[in-house]
């Protein structure tokens, strides 16, 4: 081979390859792009949530009132959550509670969360939909929770799950009400191996799934805690008689 023709064979090798060069840089650009608009997009946190209220009548006795039911707290959570092998109290207004498992896309997570349960009463730090006037209301949210059985890769870089509720007798009509508020909601930001997920697709999903613990929430109070409040009423005398009794042989 000439010298002019290895001089023309040179210049062209060279120019391929500064154009392959040039097309990897091009591609690696545009890669880099399309990861950061989905981590972009991903990084943006997605909340839900759902409400639910109940308003029923409530058959209040004397000397065995909903406002003295609630005061034993143990007893009010205990007919809400009654499976006891999935609770744990953990000081005088706390519970430890493994929630039923909870399908989300293709996943099953165990949500644990503490649970606090207060009385109020006097209207003084009263939830905003309870009027003033209500003589003691039942206040119930999640301080802490924890999702387990997830895979690390699966896990949400950030996630927080609220629960606010609460539950009174309302007295202002001729007869009383068993009256309640209850939302949940979450927020998360989901994984990169879930990014692309359409929204209305998570949506609607989330929305599901907090609509059925509200409902389920729902259903607990309206049957369970309505039916240990009349078991109450039928226990209050005989409680009443050996309190009675304790104090004459204090006296």
């Amino acid at each position: 081979m000439t010298e002019a023709a290895a001089f023309r064979s040179g210049l062209f090798l060279a120019g391929a390859a500064h154009f392959k060069g040039n097309q990897l840089k091009q591609s690696n650009i545009l890669s880099t792009r399309r990861k950061l608009k989905i981590e972009g997009q991903v990084a943006t946190p997605s909340t839900y949530s759902s409400r639910i209220s109940t308003d029923i009548p409530l058959y209040e006795v004397p000397g065995a009132s909903f406002d003295q039911y609630l005061e034993d707290k143990p007893r009010v959570f205990t007919a809400i959550f009654p499976d006891k092998q999935r609770s744990q109290q953990l000081n005088e207004d706390e519970w430890k509670v493994h929630m039923l498992p909870i399908d989300f896309l293709f996943l099953t997570v165990y949500p644990v969360v503490d649970m606090r349960i207060r009385c109020k009463s006097n209207g003084i730090e009263y939830p905003p939909a309870v009027p003033r006037d209500v003589s003691k209301v039942l206040e119930l949210e999640i301080v802490r929770w924890e999702l387990q059985g997830l895979d690390d890769m699966l896990k949400p870089s950030q996630f927080s799950l609220g629960v606010n509720g609460a539950l009174y007798s309302d007295r202002r009509g001729s007869r009383s009400r068993l009256k309640g508020q209850l939302q949940m909601s979450i927020s998360f930001v989901l994984p990169p191996v879930l990014g692309l997920v359409p929204e209305n697709i998570r949506r609607d999903v989330a929305e599901s799934v907090l609509k059925r613990l509200v409902e389920n929430m729902k259903q607990k109070v309206n049957g369970s805690l309505i039916a240990d409040y009349s078991k109450f009423k039928r226990e209050r005398p005989k409680t009443l008689r050996i309190q009675e009794k304790f104090k004459l042989a204090g006296s």
